[in-house]
C-alpha cells in the first residue's frame, strides 16, 4: 500500500512539476519544459496521455499571458513578427512553440487584437503536436 502511494504521489508531483515548467516556459522567462516532459515520461511512461494534456494546457496557458502581455501594450510600441501575426492571422500560432519566434508571435498576436479563443486553439495545437512529437521519439 505504501509503494502504491508513493508512486501516485510521485506521478501527481511529476505531472504539476510538467504543468508548471510548460506555464512558464510558454512565457517570456527563459527555460524549456521538454527536458522535463521528457523525464516524466521515462519515469513514468503510464502516463503519457495526461503529460502530454497538461504540458499542452500550461504552455498554452503561458502563451495566452504573453498573449496579454500584448494587449496591454500601447499601439505606438513596435513588436517584431507583427507583419507575420498580420499577414497569416491566428494560424500563425501554430508556431507559438518555435525558440525565439513563438513568444514575439503572442506578443504580436494580442497586440493586435486577434481573437483570444481562435489564438488560444492555435496556440493549443501546435504545442501540442511539438510535445507529442517529442514524446513519440522516446
Amino acid at each position: 500500500m505504501t509503494e502504491t502511494f508513493t508512486q501516485f504521489f510521485t506521478s501527481d508531483l511529476s505531472l504539476w512539476g510538467l504543468f508548471i515548467s510548460s506555464f512558464l516556459a510558454a512565457t517570456l522567462l527563459p527555460g524549456g519544459s521538454e527536458a522535463v516532459l521528457i523525464g516524466v515520461l521515462k519515469l513514468h511512461p503510464d502516463l503519457f496521455w495526461p503529460a502530454l494534456a497538461l504540458g499542452s494546457v500550461g504552455n498554452t496557458m503561458g502563451g495566452m499571458v504573453s498573449f496579454g502581455m500584448g494587449r496591454l501594450l500601447p499601439p505606438t510600441h513596435k513588436i517584431r513578427h507583427v507583419e507575420k501575426v498580420q499577414r497569416y492571422g491566428t494560424p500563425a500560432l501554430l508556431f507559438a512553440w518555435t525558440p525565439f519566434i513563438g513568444d514575439a508571435l503572442c506578443l504580436a498576436a494580442g497586440w493586435l487584437r486577434l481573437n483570444p479563443w481562435n489564438s488560444a486553439v492555435f496556440m493549443a495545437i501546435g504545442k501540442f503536436a511539438r510535445y507529442w512529437v517529442i514524446a513519440i521519439t522516446l
